[in-house]
């Protein structure tokens, strides 16, 4: 009978011990998102023993089982699922948010309409060198507010394109790395530390790549998962140890296309399907604003072509250009704007022609309202990023906070769990001492 309480006393302690390793694991990586909660599994130890040919069997305490991992298929993929929606409204969002900062802040609007004021001041007294002067000046500063908003522009475009490079280096090291993992849980033994180990790195892998894309994970029975990138078409990133690279082409507009193992697709989730949409929008904005830009010079180049200036000359052309890149003010003097109309002579107080460039450039298809027009859709399209972002995030937030119930660490929990162990350890160190005290009291009868 002593022997057996030595036993049982013995696989007590075995199992208290294990467990609190556990637990101690489990409290410690209570703030990591990437860590599931552990469990140790436990059997009774059933000891067979005969008396002659008479056999019986009784209890011998515990049979420690195998370490389990709390996991959900299902709401981790909810879990990425709605990671890579919101991660695909933030990028977009962002990017475009920095392109409506970047045109605001140039002042192209406001040099239009500055430029029209001088023009339109200039109409009360034609002749007068100061009013003359200071519409070359507004001139000069409108093509300058277009170059700087064609900077600022590519400048935002130039950010998302080295972020696209740089995620493009993240999802294939993430893919090598899941390759890895994949091939070593092929190798590894069920209920052990290790495996669950590699399981949690294979999660990580798996929540890191839908970030950056819509995947489909297929996880296998040996734990193994295979990555399917959504888009058109679908394209396989990993199949089992073996990957595929990724690789991203810049076209001459700024755009992206993608490639897998030299399979061209559209992504449909994910932060760099965000930024490849936010670089087809900011390319739509670049010929919009040389389009605006093109306008400018055509409109005020045709009004000069079509008057005479103070010399009774025709008008040379005011603006040089191809689009808001490279538009400058060519016009040499002052006295060279064309305020009167053509056949009239040197020295004329005649605005028709000033007054025709003025309805030009304020109509309803001239460059000022195109570009408060082009404003106005950027900024709301931001706004609805911005809207569609936050709806999306709540989504997120809740599949998050439902994956952390399922596989996270409660701390009250394994408080309490600390202290049951612990009260284990201690009844099983007595058990001992009590087997101990009763051998020495038998011997002691002898």
């Amino acid at each position: 009978m002593p022997t057996a309480i030595f036993s049982i006393a013995r696989s007590g302690l075995t199992q208290a011990r294990r467990s609190l390793e556990l637990t101690a694991q489990n409290v410690a990586n209570a703030d990591n998102p990437n860590f599931s909660r552990r469990t140790l599994t436990q059997s009774e130890l059933v000891l067979t023993g005969s008396i002659g040919t008479n056999a019986a069997d009784s209890l011998g305490g515990v049979r420690p089982g195998v370490i389990e991992r709390a996991e959900s298929a299902l709401v981790q993929r909810q879990a990425r699922d709605s990671s890579s929606a919101l991660s695909a409204a933030e990028a977009q969002f962002f990017a475009l948010r920095e392109a409506e900062s970047a045109l605001e802040t140039s002042g192209v609007f406001t040099g239009l309409v500055d430029f029209e004021a001088a023009l339109t001041r200039l109409q009360n007294n034609p002749t007068e060198p100061a009013l003359r002067l200071s519409a070359l000046e507004e001139g000069r500063k409108m093509a300058g507010n277009f170059r700087i908003a064609n900077g600022t522009l590519a400048n935002a475009r130039s950010l998302v394109q080295a972020e696209i490079g740089a995620k493009t280096l993240t999802v294939n090291e993430l893919a090598g790395e899941l390759a890895t993992i994949n091939a070593d849980l092929v190798g590894s033994r069920e209920g052990t530390a290790g495996r669950a180990a590699l399981l949690d790195a294979r999660d990580k892998a798996l929540r890191g790549l839908a970030e950056e894309f819509g995947i489909s994970a297929t996880i296998n029975p040996n734990g193994t998962a295979d990555v399917t990138l959504n888009g058109a078409p679908p394209v396989a990133l990993v199949t089992g140890a073996t990957t595929q690279p990724l690789a991203t082409t810049f076209a001459a507009d700024g755009t992206v296309s993608f490639a897998v193992g030299g399979t061209a697709f559209v992504p449909s989730g994910g932060a760099l399907a965000g930024r490849a949409g936010a670089l087809a929008e900011l390319a739509d904005l670049q010929t919009s604003l040389d389009g605006l830009a093109v306008s400018a010079i055509t409109l005020s180049n045709t009004a000069q072509a079509n008057g005479v200036g103070l010399d009774g000359n025709p008008g040379p052309p005011l603006f040089a250009g191809t689009g808001a890149g490279d538009i400058t003010l060519v016009l040499a003097s002052a006295d060279g704007l064309a305020t009167a109309p053509a056949g009239a002579g040197p020295g004329s107080r005649d605005t028709g022609n000033l007054a025709a460039l003025i309805a030009a450039l304020g109509d309803a298809s001239g460059p000022i309202a195109g570009t408060d027009s082009l404003l106005l859709g950027l900024s709301s399209r931001v706004s609805a990023l911005e809207t569609r972002r936050d709806g999306l995030a709540v989504v997120s937030a809740s599949a998050e906070a439902e994956l952390l119930r399922e596989t996270g660490v409660d701390l009250d929990t394994e408080a309490a769990n600390l202290v049951r162990l612990q009260q284990a350890f201690e009844a099983n160190s007595r058990v001992i001492q009590v087997a101990a005290e009763l051998f020495d009291t038998i011997l002691g009868l002898g």
